[in-house]
C-alpha cells in the first residue's frame, strides 16, 4: 500500500507541476498576444481555464494524500484515545462516501452531460473539463482507504503517526 501511495504521489505531483507550468505559459502567451500584438489568442484563455480546474482538482487530491488539508481537530481531540481512533475512522468513511457520491458519481454525471457540448474556441467537448472531478474523487477515495489502513495497522491517529 505504501508503494502504491508513493507512486500515486509522484504521478500527481508531476501532473500538478505540468499543469501549473502550462497554465503559466498559456497566460503569459495570452498577455503577450493581447497587449503587444493587439490580437488576443483565441485558445489560450480556454486552455488555461482547463489547466486551472484540473490543477485545483488534482492538487486537492494530492494535498489530501499528504494529510495537509484543513481540518477542525478540536472536537476529535476532546475524545479519549480509543474513541478518537473510532472517530477518525468514521471521518475517513464519511470522506469516502462524499467522494464516491459527490465527486465520482456526480462528477461523472456532469462530465457525461457536458460531453455533447463543444467548446467553440478549442473545438473539444466540455466533458474534458469535468472528467477531472471523478478522477480526483477516485484518488481521494484511495487516500482515505490508505488512511484507514494506517489507523488500523498502527492503532494510532494520523497525527500521532506524523510525530
Amino acid at each position: 500500500m505504501k508503494l502504491i501511495k508513493s507512486i500515486l504521489d509522484k504521478i500527481l505531483s508531476v501532473i500538478c507541476i505540468i499543469l501549473f507550468a502550462a497554465m503559466v505559459v498559456l497566460v503569459t502567451w495570452q498577455v503577450i498576444t493581447r497587449f503587444i500584438f493587439n490580437d488576443p489568442s483565441a485558445f489560450s484563455e480556454e486552455l488555461a481555464k482547463y489547466c486551472f480546474v484540473w490543477l485545483g482538482l488534482f492538487g486537492a487530491a494530492f494535498l489530501f494524500g499528504e494529510n495537509g488539508h484543513m481540518a477542525m481537530d478540536f472536537v476529535k481531540d476532546k475524545f479519549p484515545k480509543p474513541l478518537r481512533l473510532g472517530v477518525e475512522l468514521f471521518i475517513q468513511l464519511v470522506i469516502i462516501a462524499f467522494a464516491a457520491i459527490v465527486l465520482v458519481k456526480g462528477g461523472g454525471n456532469a462530465a457525461e452531460l457536458a460531453w455533447n457540448q463543444i467548446n467553440p474556441s478549442l473545438k473539444l467537448p466540455m466533458g474534458y473539463l469535468y472528467v477531472g472531478i471523478p478522477i480526483s474523487g477516485a484518488f481521494i477515495i484511495f487516500y482515505a482507504i490508505n488512511c484507514i489502513y494506517l489507523i488500523l495497522a498502527k492503532k494510532q491517529t494520523l497525527e500521532e503517526q506524523q510525530q
